[in-house]
């Protein structure tokens, strides 16, 4: 039986704001946990996106020559057996891969113990996770990538645990006017890097 597809909202084939070095990002769209005051509302539904098969996922991952893949959206662990699929995928051509959940670390570990194969073959295709749901009350103004304070990094191999990079903000504006962020800042400071750019923007950010 083939690996189901997984629906994606954005690929982004290099950045360097979403992980260490320079990386390939896949956004999924749809979102069960919908945390408070998240950057991206536009990924709770289920709808819309595009469904893509994990082969593909893992052939374009490759073909962008970067150092590795950042899974976030959206909520990868809702999706977790095609982003299995191109996790693994992605770590057997020596690539590294970083994930990020609204799910607390010991939840997704509840759940691969209860029997959840999918989600033990996520976490175990995984070198860092970030888990834990966005709290607007806490904030991160310190840490890269996290988006508030209660969010853990949670090292499952070796391969990130010893990088550091500051927090970075890229910003993409087409030939049409429309405008995409991603990356991590506090919304004042979102606002005031926006004010000059037109109004027509979309907002792609780790939870």
């Amino acid at each position: 039986m083939s690996d189901p597809p997984v629906r994606i909202a954005r690929f982004l084939e290099r950045t360097t704001a979403e992980g260490p070095g320079e990386r390939t990002a896949i956004w999924v769209q749809g979102c069960s946990i919908r945390c408070p005051g998240c950057f991206n509302p536009h990924l709770f539904s289920s709808r819309g996106g595009a469904l893509t098969s994990p082969d593909a996922l893992v052939a374009r991952v490759l073909a962008a020559g970067t150092s590795g893949v950042t899974l976030l959206g959206g909520e990868p662990f809702d999706q977790p057996a095609g982003l299995a699929a191109v996790a693994s995928g992605v770590r057997e051509a020596g690539l590294t891969v970083m994930t990020f959940s609204g799910y607390d670390h010991a939840v997704l570990r509840q759940r691969s113990s209860d029997g959840d194969r999918a989600v033990a073959a996520l976490l175990d295709a995984t070198d860092l996770l970030v888990a834990g749901p966005f709290r607007e009350d806490l904030l991160d103004h310190d840490r890269p990538w996290a988006g508030s304070t209660n969010q853990e990094f949670v090292h499952l191999t070796d391969r990130l645990r010893d990088v550091t990079a500051p927090d970075r903000v890229e910003v993409t504006v087409t030939a049409s006017g429309a405008v995409a962020v991603n990356g991590w800042a506090d919304p004042d400071t979102l606002d005031a890097l926006l004010a000059d750019l037109p109004h027509r923007r979309s907002r792609y950010q780790a939870l």
